[in-house]
Order: structure tokens, then C-alpha cells, then sequence
């Protein structure tokens, strides 16, 4: 260290300790929020593109709208009480409810008048066109991209099904960030007249982890050569909402493109069909459906956009009103990077509120935005959503008046709650799910996965676990969706789960490794899994080992499938059995199981194209059973909700998915 610095490191220090004490002092002194609430674990994200998670949920939709919302029918305030499901429906937020054609395929939604930013500039359809092909694009890598396959065109361009014949997007090697898609390189648009592909290397170890085999397959995959014609380009059906400018294509010429340059030409001569000589070969990022020409998303005007399914889909408005559907700015993306954007002082958003700051492991607090199209109902000017893991905490918060809301208390207090507190006691029936994820790669034998479920006694989980009237589940899909009607599931039967895992070879648990448990580290996560243990080594002699990790790390482990058993929880997108079923599909993004069935997911699809309702709710009964019998997760039990709410707090009301818009919540004392 220069002698200079160390002479003034006692200053620097003290400025140091000065400026920490101020900032300390900030906080502590910082207004009381009009509304205070606990969100539970730290949001991993407020980028609608990426989150998937309930705390991330109820932020999500205080900060951004969609063309649609989900809200109360007029005059709900009559009906609510703290056990009365009120029905949310999609209602018109930024557009208009759409217009729908004869087939059922077509849905024109008008932007309506006077829709703004948060930096007083216009939202238009093009805003919601670029943001649905961002959540699409594949190095976005949005866990809901799933939830568009419904548009035509969409998977293709989220998973680059490109193939000769096809109209393709090329986005050149020259962004201003190459780690960040957006805002994109070049993009120039032809006709793909070939892929010259190596040979594929061979198959990894058996045991190889999915994230090594996703990286050969993607080694493998930099080293296609893609033959391109630009002159033969069709002329795409709308403006694209990525316009970028080309320079000369070399028209009428075929012009090759490789993501790894290098390793192409190493291994050109082993490729089928063999490519043209490649001196001219060009770098690219990535080689996708033609969005514009493809995919059935349109702005044809800055009020209209155009959408056009695969096929008719009753509940593709209450998708439209779901976050993964929301708008972001693109002007704030391209500028800041992601996920920089999200940052208090950068973001852009549209919603009734706007974000103030962030303060890690404390807060996140939320000002009203007053140029909200509907900022004369929004009653509240601040809000604070309190990032609270613990249950005994946010108890305590709330019997000490330091919440009006609290989304978590500990299970053992829940019946003196419901008696002492009965008028703020909030509970209701939920369309959720609670269940254990199985990595099948790791118990790869059906019976076994049988077995453990079989073994769990989930009456007694819900009397002397739970607590608040939550029901038993033997399948996924819980009670209420209208039409449908569940399989029948696994029952609870020790002695059958016995014979199951001695045919499976491992009698008494013999031979079976420890099972770990991997949940995110909530005290009733931990309740539950410690009595999931005592039971699997009671009742079938297997041992489990317990692994609660915060949050965010919870999730990313079950992404990368770094678990044996895992648990988790489904709360309904939309009313409607798929929502629940869709997800375990092959290779689905929410799957996390590493399971597989090419049954199942014939099935999935089949019943997205069934006009007939009632063959439909079949086929989607037939695959649960199928996911039931292969037992790739373990239903538990069907949620209630649970909320402690202050007596000052109107506007709040019990729903099937516990959703609270905040927009409505209003303080009176």
C-alpha cells in the first residue's frame, strides 16, 4: 500500500463508518409505508420475462399490467368476507377485452387511449409484440416461455426449430454486449436452404448430470453451418417489432453463418451434407424463425395488436392477464442490460405502482405511479413488502403492529389464530397444490417413487402439521376446476408401499442411499419434510437427510435437478387442469424432474387442439393418471389460504389463487 494511502487510511475508514451511519440512520428514520406487508422469502426477480415465484408475483403486479388484469366482478365488496372466495376474472387493463373471430384463433386487442410508461412515454402494441418475442428468444431462457406456445408459430421460435425451406432471422456476432441479447446485433432475414451439421459426438456417461449433457448438445450445435439465401426472402406480414438496419446482403447469393466459426471449419469435412467451401463463412449469435413471418404476433398499428393461436384456447385471456404476458420497456432493456433495468432509478414500468427502492433482505418499497390510466382508484401512496422468511417473525410483526398484512404464521398458531382473531383470520379453498418433486434420473425405478408416496401419510400432515384445513391430495390437479375430475391417485398404504419396494429390490430401504430432501428454508417446509422422514423411516426403513436452502438457491438447485426429492407447490394459473399438467411435459421448462413420457405428452397436445370439451377434460384426466402411476412427484395436500389482515385494511378479499391486487387496497381507520 503507498505510503500516502496508509497515512490516510484512518480518515478514509472514519468517512467510511460516517457515511454507513448515515445511511443506517436513513432507513431507521424512513416514513412508515401507508401499506406494509410480508412477501415471504427475497424476491429473485421482478423482470416479468424471468420470475416465476409468489413473492415475486405479488410485486410483479404491482409494478406492471398486461392488456388484461385479473380483477373482482363490480360490486364484490358485498360478497367478501374472510372465508368467501370472490371469482377473479380477466378484466381490460391496458386493452380493451379483444375482439375474437369466428374461429377462435384470432384475437385483435385495442390499446386504449392515454396508456403511459412510468417515464410519460406511449405504451403501444408494439411494446407488448417486442416483449413477447424477448420472453420467447432463447437466451432469454424465461421458465414461462410455455405459456405462449399457444400462439402460432411460438415454440418454434423459442426452441430455434429452423429447417430447410423456413424463413429465418440471423442476428450477426456484433452486439454492443455480446453477453446480453438485447439490444440485439444485426439481424438479417432470408430463406434456410441447408444445415451442415458434424457428426453428433457420442452419448455422455449415464450418470452425467442434465447440465454437462445440455452443454455438449450445445457445443455440438456452435458448430452447425447454416446455408442462407437473402434474395428469396418472402416479405414478412407486419413491421417487425425488432427492426434493426442491414447492410448489404449479398444478394442472390447464399451466405453461411456459424455460431463458432473456429470449430466449423475443424470439423467441415466430417459434416452432412457436405458445405460449400467456407472462406466466407460469417459469425452469428443465433439462427431463428423469422418472428415477423413466423410467429402470430402482429402490431400493425402503435393501438393494435393481432394474435393467432394454433388453435382455439378457452382460457388464452387469463394468459394474457398472467405476468409472463406483461410489457417491458424496451427502450430501458436496450439501454441498462439485464438485469440492470430492474434497478430502483432505472426501471420503466406501467403499472399502478413504481419502484422506490430496493434494500436486500429488508424491503422492497413501491410509490404510486401517477400516471397510471387508473390512478384515481389507487388509494394507497406507498406500499412496502417486506422480505420476511421466518413465520414466528412475521407474526410478531403483525400482533405488533408493524404489518397490515401477513402472508405467514406458524402452523401451530393457526387454531388460536382462526378462534382469537377470527375477523382478520382470512382463509379460503385454493386452487394449489403442495407436492414433492422426484429428480428421476436419481430414483429411476417407478415402484420406488410409488413406494415413498404411498408411504406418506397426508391426513395426519394436514391435522397435526398444517393446521388450517388443508385437504389431503392423492393427485395434482385439486378440486374445484370446473368439468374436471382428478384420478383417483395413490392411496396411503404402508404395507403396499412395502411389497412395491421389495420388488423393487431394496426391502427395508435396503440398498437405497439416503434420501435428500431439498426444500427453501421456511419453518413449515422444514416441519413437513421432518415429518415426511420420520415416516419413510418408520414405515419402509429409508433414510432422508434434510438440505433447506434460501430461496433463490432453492430454486436454481431444482432447476439444474442438484436434488433427489424436492418440494414444491403449483398455484393455479388459470382455472383449468392444464395449467397444472402442462409443465411435466418432455423437456418443459417448469418439469424439473427429468421425467419423461411420449404418452403424456401426445396427450398435452392432443387436448390443446380438442374443440370438444368433454373429450378434452379426458385427455387431460388420462395423462394425469399417467403422471400419477409414474409418480415423477408426490401430491400432498390442497392449500387453504391464509392471511392475518388488520380490520383498517379494505379492498382485500379471498380468491382461488390467493391474489391480492394491490391497486384495490385502501386503508381506512
Amino acid at each position: 500500500m503507498p505510503h500516502f494511502i496508509r497515512r490516510a487510511f484512518p480518515f478514509l475508514a472514519m468517512g467510511l463508518l460516517v457515511a454507513a451511519i448515515a445511511w443506517a440512520v436513513s432507513f431507521g428514520t424512513l416514513p412508515r409505508a401507508d401499506f406494509t406487508f410480508d412477501n415471504g422469502n427475497e424476491v429473485e426477480t421482478i423482470d416479468p420475462g424471468l420470475a416465476t415465484g409468489q413473492p415475486e408475483n405479488r410485486v410483479i403486479n404491482g409494478l406492471f399490467e398486461g392488456l388484461l388484469r385479473n380483477a373482482p366482478p363490480a360490486g364484490w365488496e358485498k360478497s367478501a368476507g374472510p372465508t368467501t372466495n370472490v371469482e377473479m376474472t380477466p378484466q381490460p387493463a391496458m386493452a380493451e377485452l379483444p375482439e375474437i373471430s369466428a374461429d377462435g384463433k384470432t384475437y385483435t386487442f385495442r390499446i386504449r387511449k392515454g396508456m403511459l410508461w412510468s417515464d410519460g412515454t406511449p405504451v403501444t402494441a408494439d411494446d407488448f409484440a417486442w416483449s413477447w418475442m424477448r420472453t420467447l428468444h432463447p437466451e432469454t431462457a424465461s421458465k414461462y416461455a410455455y405459456q405462449l406456445y399457444y400462439i402460432a408459430g411460438a415454440k418454434a421460435y423459442n426452441t430455434a426449430e429452423v429447417a430447410s425451406g423456413d424463413q429465418v432471422e440471423v442476428e450477426l456476432a456484433d452486439r454492443k454486449t455480446p453477453d446480453q441479447p438485447f439490444p440485439q446485433g444485426t439481424v438479417e432475414r432470408g430463406i434456410l436452404r441447408a444445415i451442415h451439421k458434424p457428426p453428433q459426438p457420442d452419448l455422455l456417461p449415464t450418470d452425467a448430470s442434465e447440465d454437462a449433457r445440455s452443454k455438449a448438445e450445445a457445443a455440438w450445435r456452435r458448430a452447425w453451418v447454416y446455408a442462407v439465401e437473402f434474395d428469396a426472402a418472402k416479405s414478412p406480414t407486419a413491421t417487425p417489432p425488432t427492426p434493426s438496419p442491414s447492410p448489404a446482403r449479398g444478394e442472390g447469393k447464399l451466405r453461411l453463418f456459424a455460431k463458432d466459426v473456429s470449430a466449423a471449419r475443424a470439423q467441415a469435412t466430417t459434416m452432412t451434407p457436405p458445405p460449400p467451401p467456407l472462406d466466407k463463412l460469417v459469425a452469428c449469435m443465433q439462427v431463428l424463425p423469422d418472428f415477423a413471418a413466423t410467429v402470430g404476433v402482429r402490431a400493425p398499428s402503435p393501438d393494435k395488436l393481432i394474435v393467432t393461436l394454433n388453435s382455439p384456447t378457452a382460457y388464452f385471456n387469463d394468459l394474457v392477464a398472467f405476468y409472463p404476458l406483461y410489457p417491458v420497456n424496451r427502450r430501458c432493456v436496450e439501454t441498462h442490460g439485464s438485469p440492470a433495468w430492474t434497478q430502483p432509478g432505472k426501471i420503466v414500468s406501467n403499472g399502478p405502482f413504481t419502484l422506490h427502492f430496493r434494500r436486500i433482505r429488508d424491503r422492497i418499497r413501491m410509490v404510486k405511479n401517477p400516471r397510471y390510466w387508473d390512478a384515481d382508484r389507487v388509494k394507497l401512496s406507498s406500499i412496502d413488502a417486506m422480505a420476511v422468511k421466518s413465520e414466528t417473525t412475521s407474526l410478531n410483526m403483525y400482533l405488533n403492529g408493524q404489518l397490515d398484512w401477513a402472508t405467514i404464521m406458524p402452523p401451530s398458531t393457526i387454531p388460536k389464530l382462526r378462534t382469537k382473531y377470527a375477523a382478520e383470520f382470512h382463509s379460503a379453498p385454493m386452487l394449489t397444490t403442495y407436492f414433492y418433486r422426484i429428480n428421476v434420473g436419481k430414483l429411476p425405478d417407478p415402484r420406488v417413487r410409488r413406494a415413498l408416496g404411498m408411504a406418506i401419510d397426508k391426513s395426519k400432515i394436514c391435522e397435526l402439521v398444517t393446521r388450517a384445513g388443508e385437504k389431503p391430495a392423492t393427485a395434482l390437479d385439486p378440486p374445484g376446476l370446473a368439468g374436471y375430475q382428478a384420478p383417483a391417485g395413490l392411496p396411503f398404504d404402508v404395507s403396499a408401499a412395502q411389497k412395491l419396494l421389495a420388488e423393487a429390490g431394496h426391502a427395508g430401504g435396503k440398498g437405497l442411499p439416503p434420501i435428500e430432501i431439498l426444500y427453501n428454508d421456511l419453518d413449515a417446509h422444514r416441519t413437513i419434510a421432518e415429518t415426511i422422514q420420520q415416516m419413510w423411516k418408520e414405515g419402509l426403513g429409508v433414510d432422508a437427510q434434510l438440505r433447506g436452502l434460501e430461496w433463490g438457491v432453492y430454486l436454481d438447485s431444482q432447476h439444474k435437478l442438484d436434488y433427489v426429492v424436492s418440494r414444491a407447490a403449483w398455484v393455479a394459473d388459470y382455472a383449468d387442469p392444464n395449467t397444472f399438467l402442462d409443465m411435466f411435459v418432455t423437456g418443459g421448462e417448469n418439469n424439473q424432474t427429468g421425467w419423461s413420457n411420449a404418452a403424456y405428452d401426445k396427450l398435452i397436445d392432443d387436448a390443446a387442439r380438442e374443440p370438444d370439451a368433454a373429450r378434452r377434460m379426458q385427455m387431460l384426466h388420462d395423462a394425469e393418471q399417467i403422471l400419477l402411476d409414474e409418480a415423477p412427484i408426490l401430491p400432498i395436500y390442497f392449500y387453504v389460504s391464509k392471511n392475518l389482515v388488520r380490520p383498517h385494511v379494505k379492498g382485500f378479499f379471498c380468491n382461488v389463487q390467493d391474489e391480492h391486487p394491490l391497486k384495490l387496497i385502501e386503508i381506512v381507520k
